[in-house]
């Protein structure tokens, strides 16, 4: 019987000042505390995933940190401070000097609907190429990417990643269930399409506090 292959998942979490700039209209001055609970809400549904071994949240946000560290991941700093995508590849490069084998997976840290079950049928497609990932609901970005065990770790995000990543040669894992894996939440609109999946505790806290009419 085949061993199920497990994950580390990074997870980069801005700086609140600088995430989640077009919710404004929506949520105005709570921006920051609503990009934290999508967060912690992403973070925790990560480390519920029965496929997922270990999270690595990337991060110079002392709140996001210790609220990552409580639920049971792990955080680095985001030491090369240059951007979405080098902060992954420091992570990964973080997993692998642990373990060279590992298996890495990135998650964006804003899917506050995300189900473990979910992520898994999506792990689980992912060992099966040496390199995938999975589109946003549009259609044009990107919410996850995974290189399998031994596979270079070269997530391309930023604009139109879903292309970017074709290009690059890793394949798009088209799977039925998974709508939580793809519902990425910048805007209004993204937020009220997230609260009718069902989002996590902080952020459905978080709304009820506020009363926020979505």
């Amino acid at each position: 019987m085949t061993t199920p292959q497990l994950w580390t998942v990074v997870i980069p979490v801005k700086r609140p000042e600088h995430a989640k700039t077009r919710l404004a209209d929506a949520v105005g001055e709570q921006r920051p505390r609503f990009a934290r609970a999508f967060a912690a809400d992403t973070v925790q549904a990560a480390l519920e995933c029965p496929a997922v071994a270990r999270v690595i949240v990337v991060t110079d946000d002392d709140a996001a940190a210790g609220e990552a560290r409580a639920l049971g991941a792990d955080v680095v700093a985001d030491a090369p401070d240059a951007g979405l995508n080098a902060a992954l590849r420091h992570g990964a490069a973080s997993a692998r000097a642990e373990d060279a084998s590992a298996a890495v997976a990135s998650l964006s840290a804003d899917l506050p609907a995300l189900r473990p079950a979910e992520l898994a049928l999506v792990l689980a497609a992912a060992g099966e190429h040496p390199r995938s990932f999975v589109a946003d609901t549009a259609g044009v970005g990107t919410t996850s990417y995974a290189a399998a065990s031994g596979a270079a770790f070269e997530p391309a995000f930023g604009g139109r990643s879903r292309a970017a990543h074709r290009l690059a040669g890793a394949v798009e894992l088209e799977l039925d269930g998974i709508a939580s894996v793809r519902r990425d939440v910048d805007t209004a609109v993204d937020l009220w399409d997230a609260r009718r999946l069902g989002v996590g505790p902080r952020t459905a806290a978080l709304l009820a506090e506020l009363d926020v009419a979505l």
